[in-house]
């Protein structure tokens, strides 16, 4: 397994539509993997493809927070939001993408998915509470949409600019 490494903020990358996947391949799977364990090392919950450099509509999650539960890796293929709930439910956001930013933001409080999975069957599953927010969080990373575009200007761009002078700290090393 490979760490790879998280794109931040600001990235052309991370404002651009992915396409399609075309097929479960072996790669598929071992990025997949890859992701997962990018994802834990974070640590996060969630993370895209886009994330990650690889333009392709594919994330992974696992909101299992409880060092007694069993984790819970999901891995969505070609997602698509078949039902939102009409009610909504609101959370403090943050991204690997924006570390160390976080804002609440409100969604639909439980959301229907369907995918194909690395097995290529596809499967539907609906979402509440923290696992809702997160599918569609990075549901949104694949059309190009971060948390902080459903702020206000002024909010954005104070974590854009944050985000800008972290990077180039990082940069300076």
């Amino acid at each position: 397994m490979t760490l790879k490494h998280i794109l931040l903020h600001p990235d052309p990358r991370l404002k651009k539509v992915c396409a399609p996947v075309e097929g479960v391949t072996p790669e598929l799977g071992k990025l997949a993997e890859d992701m997962l364990q990018t994802m834990y090392d974070a640590p996060g919950i969630g993370l895209a493809a886009p994330q990650v450099g690889v333009m392709q509509r594919l994330f992974v999650m696992d909101c299992v927070k409880g060092q007694d539960e069993a984790a819970k890796p999901m891995v969505l293929i070609n997602p698509e939001v078949t039902w939102t709930s009409e009610d909504r439910s609101t959370y403090e956001e943050g991204c690997l993408s924006i570390p160390e930013q976080f804002a609440e933001v409100t969604r639909p409080a439980r959301v229907r998915m369907a995918w194909t999975g690395l097995d290529n069957q596809r499967h539907e599953e609906e979402f509440d509470d923290l696992w809702a927010t997160c599918a569609q969080h990075e549901f949104d990373h694949l059309n190009g949409k971060l948390f902080i575009d459903y702020l206000g200007p002024i909010k954005r761009q104070l974590i854009t600019r944050r985000m800008e002078k972290f990077k180039r700290e990082r940069a300076r090393g």
